[in-house]
């Protein structure tokens, strides 16, 4: 659940209650960034970037070049996945290296200027998709599996990056990561809870109780999925730019395969999982989620002994983050619609994981 940058066709009108002053924008630039207006002497325009749940994210129009804008939705405060620092450090370390990330532009600190903090990085253009790709692009059952190969690359490649060289040694603490992550996400369960759920509770000890030691410790993205992925137009198996590491952390890399195998919708998902933008993956020659296992033991050399396990976490962890929304939407923190109806997701996905650990099948 997560913030998105791509093309003109994936922005709209500034929604009610997340506008952003561009005057007080230009301003901070020209004081402090001014290289990004160059000598562009018209106003700045603001559009949203409309397909994300968490961060604000707002292409900006009228400087130099395009840029985007990302700062913390209004009514939170104190995450990590919030924390427009952090991710801004993140893309100023990965950039340099060539990991393919947008280049970061610009950090505020000064939450005078619009309310919290945030940061512009480029514009990456390209397809992003959600659900079905747009009609003037190739999507056939051979491009769907070829696809499906370089997501499974790009997230061992990631895997394979030297955390110390790139100077993120200590972006996280890796001993104890599996525990200290299923725990955290019960936790957080417990703070977001607004009413009784069938299997969550349930799901949260099994994986308590599950739960294997560390695979080693890597950087890790922690909501690697296609809608993340800024592909090529004119071919999809490309990768442009890899888009929201607010999650990202050092730790187990098969525990970041979880995360991406919750987010793998399959023909005989719910269809609720597809109405959720999920549904790329389930075209024909796409791989399932086991293939998508097998792919990535056999790139990376690390054994998935137990995938229902990381499986069944990934589908916890995104139920938990869609009933945090739905929490904020319950205390009226946020006036969007799409919110309204995340407790029905929360329910599928506690279904999904519960079917999985029942019939220690990650597939249908």
């Amino acid at each position: 659940m997560s913030d998105k940058v791509g093309g003109p066709h994936d922005t709209l009108t500034v929604k009610p209650g997340d506008t952003l002053n561009s005057a007080a924008l230009t301003v901070w630039l020209h004081a402090n960034a001014p290289q990004l207006l160059g000598t562009s002497t018209q106003p700045l325009r603001v559009t949203q970037f409309g397909g994300g749940f968490s961060n604000l994210t707002y292409r900006i129009d009228g400087a130099a070049a395009p840029m985007v804008l990302r700062r913390p939705p209004h009514g939170v405060s104190g995450s990590v996945a919030h924390d427009m620092s952090r991710e801004y450090r993140l893309l100023s370390a990965l950039h340099p290296a060539g990991v393919r990330v947008p280049q970061p532009l610009a950090f505020c600190d000064d939450a005078s200027v619009l309310g919290a903090p945030f940061y512009l990085m480029e514009l990456v253009e390209g397809v992003i998709l959600r659900g079905a790709p747009p009609s003037n692009v190739r999507f056939d059952a051979q491009v769907a599996e070829q696809l499906s190969r370089a997501f499974v690359q790009q997230l061992v490649a990631l895997h394979a990056l030297e955390v110390e060289a790139l100077g993120l040694g200590d972006l996280g603490r890796p001993e104890g990561y599996v525990m200290r992550q299923v725990l955290g996400w019960r936790k957080r369960w417990e703070a977001a809870k607004t009413s009784e759920v069938a299997n969550i509770d349930s799901i949260s000890e099994w994986l308590a109780a599950n739960a294997p030691a560390e695979r080693g410790a890597s950087l890790i993205h922690n909501d690697f999925k296609y809608d993340n992925l800024v592909l090529d137009p004119q071919n999809l198996t490309r990768v442009r730019a890899i888009l929201d590491w607010e999650m990202a952390t050092v730790g187990c890399p098969l525990m970041d395969l979880g995360t991406s195998l919750a987010y793998w919708v399959e023909p005989n998902d719910p269809p609720l999982l597809r109405s959720l933008g999920l549904g790329a993956t389930a075209t024909d020659g796409s791989f399932t989620r086991q293939q998508v296992v097998d792919a990535y033991s056999d790139a990376s050399g690390i054994p998935v002994a137990n995938p229902v396990f990381y499986y069944a976490f990934g589908v916890f962890k995104l139920a938990v983050v869609a009933q945090q929304i739905f929490a904020r939407h319950v205390a009226g923190l946020t006036s969007d619609a799409r919110f309204a109806q995340l407790d029905q997701a929360v329910a599928v996905l506690g279904t999904c994981a519960a079917d999985a650990i029942e019939r220690d099948a990650i597939g249908r």
